[in-house]
């Protein structure tokens, strides 16, 4: 995860770019998804849902205090806009918000399944 978030989107000789608008990036590529292709289109919506599912049932299982949903929503958040700030100041991949909103998300797939899992744990020890 750490060279997909900041050692493969280094290209040397191009410009920076970020984006600060929510949508930005998302909006096109599901309003206009034939002007994109297949490969990244998933790349870049699927693919930034899928990567930060894991998050979504880590950060619960290792951090208690997280399991509800607003302290969970909140650290997924910072911890993304951590990486996201860090990679506007390395000037590595690229900080988009609209990243932010899709991590978010996927993590929140993940915290879903954590939940749906902990609560069938106790209803089978309850039988």
């Amino acid at each position: 995860m750490g060279n997909l978030l900041f050692i493969h989107g280094r290209v040397s000789g191009e410009r920076y770019q970020y984006n600060l608008v929510p949508l930005e990036t998302i909006g096109p590529l599901l309003i206009e998804r034939e002007r994109y292709g297949t490969e990244a289109w998933v790349k870049n919506l699927f693919g930034n849902i899928v990567l930060f599912i894991p998050l979504g049932i880590w950060i619960p299982w290792l951090f208690r205090p997280c399991r509800t949903g607003l302290k969970f929503t909140r650290t997924v958040i910072l911890l993304l806009l951590a990486v996201e700030l860090g990679q506007l100041v390395l000037r590595v991949g690229s900080f988009d918000v609209d990243d932010i909103i899709l991590n978010t998300l996927g993590a929140w797939i993940g915290y879903i399944a954590f939940c749906l899992f902990i609560q069938f744990i106790k209803t089978r020890r309850s039988e």
